[in-house]
């Protein structure tokens, strides 16, 4: 007989991408929950907006600190926090599903320790250009920022993969491409605001910084550089 175990047809998330999406999806299970009035009893009904004013990010408090020059843990925990909350179901379950999908590629193919430094990697550096370019009284919420820096690590996958096989690299930023143009399409229509500038910030982001996780990543960025 032949001691075997079958091939699961499914290959299992990567832990680290099992705990980011639980840190994601269970306050927006919460906070739904508590609208409706199933848990939490009255004051349920503002879990959301209070999550908002304290774990959002805000240009505002951020300058408020330059000015000041007074750095609080309470304000700083902002870069990271306001990407588990979200304005409500839709978004939530959106962000999920991209980082499901994400951050199973980009575990499987560059290690778990590259998922976190992509995701909040994202989130810190997309929250810190949305505050130094823009004077947007408005909370950056959501957990876009940090997607889009496993977008930027999946687009360098791609990019290296395609460079190996001789095709053209320009396809590894078709998703890039595609989700910035149903935003602008989006934004035709309805006020989206202006999270698109740290959602692009943060795509720059885990480009740049997959280069650097990926062995030999930046001698291909410097030859391809060389090349154009």
């Amino acid at each position: 007989m032949h001691d075997h175990k079958e091939a699961s047809p499914v290959n299992p998330l990567p832990p680290v991408v099992v705990i980011l999406f639980l840190a994601i999806a269970l306050p927006e299970v919460a906070f739904s929950l508590g609208a409706r009035g199933l848990i939490g009893g009255a004051e349920a009904v503002g879990w959301r907006l209070a999550a908002v004013e304290t774990y959002a990010f805000s240009g505002d408090i951020f300058d408020w600190m330059v000015t000041n020059g007074r750095w609080l843990p309470e304000h700083l925990q902002r870069f990271l926090t306001y990407s588990f909350v979200h304005s409500g179901f839709t978004s939530t379950l959106f962000a999920g599903v991209l980082l499901l999908a994400l951050g199973k590629l980009v575990g499987e193919t560059m290690g778990q320790l590259a998922v976190l430094v992509l995701f909040f990697g994202g989130a810190i550096f997309g929250a810190l250009v949305y505050a130094l370019l823009l004077n947007d009284p408005n909370w950056l919420i959501g957990g876009f920022p940090a997607v889009y820096g496993l977008i930027g690590g999946y687009s360098f996958v791609m990019w290296q993969s395609l460079a190996a096989k001789g095709e053209e690299q320009l396809r590894a930023f078709s998703l890039i491409a595609m989700l910035m143009g149903l935003q602008l399409i989006w934004g035709v229509f309805f006020d989206v605001g202006n999270g698109w500038v740290a959602d692009l910030a943060a795509f720059f982001f885990g480009f740049g910084a997959s280069a650097a996780l990926v062995p030999g990543g930046i001698t291909r960025v410097l030859a391809a550089l060389r090349r154009d």
